[in-house]
């Protein structure tokens, strides 16, 4: 059985955001909705610190804080790993995003229109925004549709420095687990035992995440 899972060269990534964008395109998400951030985090003790360009949406953890607490079970997993969100069963009561350390959770109130004036919107937001529910949670689900279709996610495939490798974490032979092996790739509070399934790799300078 496939697990998806991603990897993130932090000594690539220069901050471009065209992840970004490609996320935001291929999900046709509305108004102020981002499944992709780019943040800017110091690490280190002083005086060894740095300043890291940070792409980071939902980790797809093996154990999601926000499955276990979703009272309708509109939060649950695919077989490949993927967590998910069916937005028929959301109630829109936000556990999830309490629960979530990573603040990958968005809560759209209302579907609002980048493009449309009144209430009329363009044929993109027409077709884009009618997979979206107001009231609901959403993120990103690793544009599980492309790779339904055999495509990679939309921010992989765009990255101009290459910086993401997505793949298979339960294949050894994997572009992606021979990466994560041959590195010192890290995951993000790992302490919390949600195991995510996404890792990254940390410029040479000595900062404060655990190691693998």
């Amino acid at each position: 059985m496939t697990r998806y899972g991603m990897l993130i060269d932090l000594s690539r990534c220069v901050g471009c955001n065209a992840c970004t964008v490609s996320c935001k395109a291929s999900n046709a998400t509305p108004d102020g909705v981002f499944f992709t951030h780019v943040d800017k985090v110091e690490s280190g003790t002083f005086p060894n610190t740095q300043v890291l360009l940070l792409p980071h949406g939902c980790m797809q953890c093996e154990n999601a804080p926000c499955v276990a607490v979703c009272p309708t079970h509109a939060s649950y997993k695919r077989g490949d790993g993927i967590v998910m969100i069916d937005q028929t069963k959301c109630i829109g009561c936000r556990y999830c995003i309490a629960a979530c350390p990573y603040g990958a959770r968005t809560y759209m109130k209302t579907i609002n229109s980048y493009f449309s004036t009144g209430s009329s919107s363009d044929i993109f937001e027409q077709v884009g925004y009618s997979q979206y529910t107001a009231g609901t949670v959403a993120k990103c689900e690793f544009c599980a549709t492309r790779l339904d279709q055999g495509y990679q996610p939309a921010c992989v495939q765009t990255c101009p420095a290459v910086a993401r490798t997505f793949g298979d974490l339960d294949d050894p032979n994997s572009d992606l687990s021979q990466a994560i092996n041959s590195s010192n790739a890290v995951q993000l509070l790992p302490e919390l035992g949600t195991n995510p399934s996404v890792y990254y790799i940390l410029p040479e300078q000595p900062v404060t995440l655990a190691k693998k």
